[in-house]
């Protein structure tokens, strides 16, 4: 069915039956859940040069609701035609991963930290703290595994008494 307007109004012409309870990952406190809803907006054909995914691929509008007050937000997306929901909310789960990354490497690195005044400088500045930054992240995932997987252990019976002391 045509839809039309802002994603805003077309959130709220959404029927309670399109909305699904899904987990964009999990969180310090749990799973992250949200509602979520997906129009597919328009199919358009590949074109060749992408040998990869060739077919069809849709143009959709993904909505998330927060459970605890409605507050939507909104993210536009262009996969395979057919990609699930299920699909769309765990990608879009991974900007959280990907904005603390960016975060730490402003706070620790100075990613933000440049003046300069061309691409090249630029470039050598990001390029310089993004390795910076994956060298940390390399060290820390060793230095910081995760701890053994407890075990139960048998008691083993004693064959023997001891003797008793009077």
């Amino acid at each position: 069915p045509p839809v039309a307007g802002t994603a805003a109004d077309i959130a709220l012409t959404r029927r309670s039956s399109d909305w699904r309870r899904l987990s964009a990952g999990a969180g310090t406190k749990g799973p992250r859940l949200h509602d979520w809803c997906y129009l597919e907006l328009a199919d358009l054909e590949v074109e060749e040069s992408n040998d990869t995914n060739p077919g069809l691929w849709t143009r959709g509008l993904l909505i998330r609701r927060r459970i605890a007050d409605g507050d939507l937000a909104f993210f536009t997306t262009w996969c395979p035609a057919g990609t699930s929901i299920e699909t769309l909310v765990a990608v879009e789960g991974h900007r959280w991963a990907i904005e603390d990354s960016f975060e730490t490497a402003k706070n620790e690195f100075g990613l933000d930290h440049n003046e300069s005044r061309s691409w090249h400088g630029w470039h050598r500045h990001v390029s310089l703290v993004m390795l910076a930054f994956a060298m940390m992240a390399a060290i820390r995932h060793r230095a910081n595994p995760p701890p053994p997987k407890k075990t139960s252990r048998r008691t083993k019976a004693k064959t023997k008494t001891s003797p008793r002391r009077h």
